[in-house]
């Protein structure tokens, strides 16, 4: 199965609330930019990269955990992360039932993560590649 074809067989098997949810969300990450790539990373997570990694998008129990690679270096304004990661690198948005999904928001933050990408990260270009599936 290709990376796709893994998510869509996840978002299929959650029989909740978390499917649709997952799907808007994989759908408005995958929008922001025509170059994204999805993949399977971590025994089981899907994964969006554009010249580095964007993001990892986790179905939990409760909730929906998106968790950008270098979240901490990204302006949020809306203020959409709200996760409990508190470290020097990652930072989350956690979507549980009932939350309203900010999709412009959203996608106004990946295509920041985009652009860190394409700045911060092309400078150490042996530590961090792009991947193509």
């Amino acid at each position: 199965m290709t990376p796709s074809e893994k998510i869509d067989a996840l978002i299929a098997g959650l029989d909740d609330w978390r499917g649709p949810m997952m799907t808007r969300v994989r759908d408005t990450i995958n929008g922001a930019d025509p170059e994204i790539v999805e993949d399977w990373k971590w025994m089981g997570s899907p994964t969006w990269y554009r010249d580095g990694l964007i993001a990892v998008g986790d179905p939990h129990k409760a909730k929906i955990k998106i968790t950008f690679a270098q979240g901490a270096k990204l302006d949020d304004p809306k203020g959409l992360f709200n996760g409990k990661d508190t470290g020097a690198t990652r930072r989350s948005i956690d979507i549980f039932e009932g939350d309203t999904l900010d999709e412009a928001g959203l996608a106004d933050l990946v295509r920041t993560a985009i652009a860190f990408n394409l700045t911060a990260l092309k400078k150490n270009v042996g530590k961090t590649k792009s991947v193509k599936s």
